[in-house]
């Protein structure tokens, strides 16, 4: 063993645990366990590996090995391409699909991370061959923080405000409070959304969250999330059992109409508040 050993073993066990640390199978049950989180694992582990490498390769002044990077970044946007390519095929046999926008959003999301693993441990084993181990255990906590600031986001609930309404029909149109959402003519369909649906107003904090919510994707994602989650009572080939959201084009208020098999309007508002923000969808008319 040289001097280097130690070093290297410290900051790929940092980076690969930070991707570990960043894998979760949450609510939207992806990546799939068991073989989908070793994919990533394994990613994490090479981005680790790229990423300790290199500062023993610059300090023995083998800047070629450096270019490996640049390597690196190719391939890991090739994840993102996978991510979006398996997503895409999912999105396809879902009753309530992800949406483009929510699919790009996590194929980001997944390549970035690798980002971050080649990063802390570049850092991790910086400090320990510049200082000394502890120096390194204290970069490798900050990037950890910093890991799970980025991981975070933003929610609906920070620039929207939530409230639970009340469904009813006028004739054959279904409206959530004053939003109309769409026509039903059939009685008994306009009975199972009496007794199944749900109806919440989301109400824009400022002015500029308007186009935010107005997008389509955002929309899709906040009705996938909660059908996911509570389920949604529908098959294929029932066009009027279909979660909508329509916006008041006086206003910027959106009302959301869903159909989960449980009807639980405090956990549903819940959820809808937890929504990511979409990177895709945020836009800020009003700054210059």
């Amino acid at each position: 063993m040289n001097e280097y050993t130690y070093p290297i073993l410290f900051g790929i066990l940092v980076g690969t645990a930070l991707r570990l640390f960043m894998l979760r199978t949450d609510y939207r049950q992806y990546p799939t366990y068991l073989h989908g989180k070793i994919i990533h694992l394994s990613l994490g582990f090479i981005a680790a590996a790229l990423g300790t490498i290199a500062i023993p390769s610059i300090m023995e002044k083998e800047f070629t090995a450096v270019t490996f990077l640049t390597l690196a970044a190719s391939q890991f946007r090739e994840v993102r391409n996978m991510e979006r390519n398996t997503l895409t095929e999912m999105d396809g046999y879902e009753l309530v699909p992800r949406g483009n926008t929510y699919i790009e959003g996590i194929a980001v999301a997944f390549e970035s991370r690798n980002y971050l693993v080649i990063f802390t441990s570049f850092l991790v084993t910086l400090c320990y061959l510049t200082f000394n181990i502890w120096a390194a255990i204290g970069a490798g906590v900050v990037c950890f923080i910093i890991s799970n600031f980025l991981m975070s986001g933003s929610k609906l609930s920070d620039i929207v405000t939530v409230e639970h309404s009340q469904i009813s029909f006028d004739g054959a149109g279904l409206y959530v409070d004053n939003i109309y959402i769409m026509n039903i003519g059939l009685p008994e369909r306009q009975k199972e959304v009496m007794e199944y649906g749900m109806g919440f107003i989301l109400t824009p904090k400022d002015f500029s969250v308007r186009s935010t919510i107005a997008n389509l994707g955002q929309r899709q994602a906040i009705l996938h999330d909660v059908s996911v989650t509570l389920g949604v009572f529908r098959d294929s080939g029932t066009p009027a059992l279909v979660p909508l959201i329509k916006r008041d084009l006086n206003d910027g208020r959106i009302g959301v109409f869903i159909l989960p098999q449980v009807k639980d309007p405090k956990r549903a508002k819940e959820i809808i508040e937890h929504v990511p923000v979409l990177e895709n969808a945020i836009q800020m008319p009003t700054k210059k």
